[in-house]
């Protein structure tokens, strides 16, 4: 399937998550028993690992994006832009196999893909400002 795959499927996940209010648990098994693509051992290990994650770290990224997103409360953002930059901020954070600079420029790709016109500067803006105090460019 390959990463950038793997990344679109655990970005929609997480997008599940918010519209559903399910945890990981349910979403990630209910995605596994009911899908036919066939996903490699690290694929999947990348998806529960981005899914479980960010559930995990949810109110810490999440006050990451309050902070940046200047003039937007979390309630009003687009809930695709918001499940991209989580995503993102996870892999920022957490995943050593993901330099940074891969996880803002996958995450503007994503934008280009499921958000408005406006998503792939406003998403890359918020993220450069939590790289910016978290320090983790590079």
């Amino acid at each position: 399937m390959g990463r950038k795959n793997a990344r679109e499927k655990a970005m929609t996940l997480i997008y599940q998550m918010e519209l559903t209010n399910y945890p990981a648990d349910e979403i990630i098994r209910d995605f596994f028993d009911n899908n036919e693509l066939k996903f490699s051992n690290e694929d999947i290990e990348y998806i529960k690992d981005c899914v479980y994650g960010v559930e995990k770290n949810l109110a810490k990224i999440d006050e990451l994006i309050d902070k940046h997103a200047h003039g937007w409360k979390l309630n009003r953002l687009a809930k695709v832009d918001l499940s991209i930059m989580r995503l993102a901020i996870y892999e920022i954070m957490e995943r050593e196999d993901v330099p940074t600079p891969v996880a803002i420029n996958e995450a503007v790709e994503l934008a280009k893909i499921y958000g408005t016109d406006q998503s792939p500067a406003f998403i890359n803006g918020v993220l450069a400002k939590v790289v910016e105090e978290i320090g983790l460019y590079g």
